[in-house]
């Protein structure tokens, strides 16, 4: 999808509480800095390894691109929390192959000459836009990988009734329910037992965790639908990636639809997602 108009400054947020990254991070900065590429640390970054950085909103509109090191959670946190600029987003993995940060420290000069040579591309990946209705008002969040509805407490089954584009379709009892993007549907719905779509795709995975009724299966719906879940029964808590979670009133409503813009992620040209699943998932393994 496109290219950079400018390869020129780059902003950079590092793995949170890993103070033991700085090593890594000066032997990357040094390597941009060859290929004449400006960097930028961001202000939380740079406190955690003692050099200046700049306010995390500066970065992002002074950046021409945007670099997470560390793993797939502080790559999927910087697009959450970028996701109103638009910038694309390089994840270089400072451990093992990561699902989204898959550029390894080894490649990084190597994929920067790439970049350079305009031999890369900027995937689009499908986000998340919703709110929870309240009494009060509304409450509005992004999300890269999933929204989960689920239990206050392990010793309670909730039921959600949902519905689609407005008309009630299921009730859901159980742990809960998990609202997956593709991108997500490697996290929690792999592990819930949903499928494993095509990252490019525009749709959602609706997975019910634990459900209380065999009959309950794993939904996949076009991206052009507007999801509704409540639960008049119950409290219960809507997770945002696993990061951000917000209790929910009973007759309060999740509403959930795709954003109109994806997230923007920087790739080798050559980068083949189904070798990513065979390596992460041990697909085709002999022994």
């Amino acid at each position: 999808m496109g290219k950079l108009a400018q390869i020129k400054t780059a902003g950079f947020i590092l793995k949170p509480n890993s103070p033991e990254i700085k090593p890594l991070y000066e032997k990357i900065k040094k390597q941009f800095e060859s290929r004449g590429i400006e960097v930028l640390i961001a202000e939380r970054s740079g406190r955690m390894i003692g050099v200046e950085g700049l306010p995390f909103n500066e970065i992002c509109q002074k950046s021409d691109f945007l670099v997470s090191l560390g793993g797939d959670g502080t790559l999927l946190s910087l697009v959450r929390r970028s996701y109103g600029y638009h910038k694309p987003v390089m994840g270089i993995n400072a451990g093992h192959l990561g699902f989204l940060a898959d550029i390894t420290i080894d490649e990084v000069d190597n994929f920067l000459g790439q970049m350079q040579a305009e031999n890369y591309r900027i995937d689009e990946r499908m986000m998340i836009e919703g709110y929870i209705k309240t009494a009060e008002g509304k409450k509005s969040f992004y999300a890269f990988n999933d929204v989960v509805i689920t239990r206050p407490t392990i010793s309670k089954m909730v039921k959600i009734d949902a519905s689609i584009d407005g008309d009630w379709f299921n009730t859901y009892r159980g742990d809960g329910l998990i609202i997956s993007t593709p991108t997500g549907s490697t996290a929690y719905n792999l592990a819930a037992g949903g499928p494993v779509m095509y990252p490019l795709t525009k749709a959602f995975i609706m997975t019910p965790i634990c459900a209380h009724s065999l009959g309950q299966r794993p939904l996949v719906l076009p991206a052009d639908f507007t999801i509704e879940l409540t639960s008049e029964e119950d409290i219960v808590v809507a997770m945002i990636d696993g990061q951000d979670d917000y209790e929910m009133q009973p007759g309060d409503v999740l509403i959930v639809e795709g954003a109109k813009i994806g997230a923007r992620l920087l790739h080798r040209t050559e980068r083949n997602y189904f070798s990513v699943l065979r390596e992460k998932l041990s697909w085709g393994d002999k022994s």
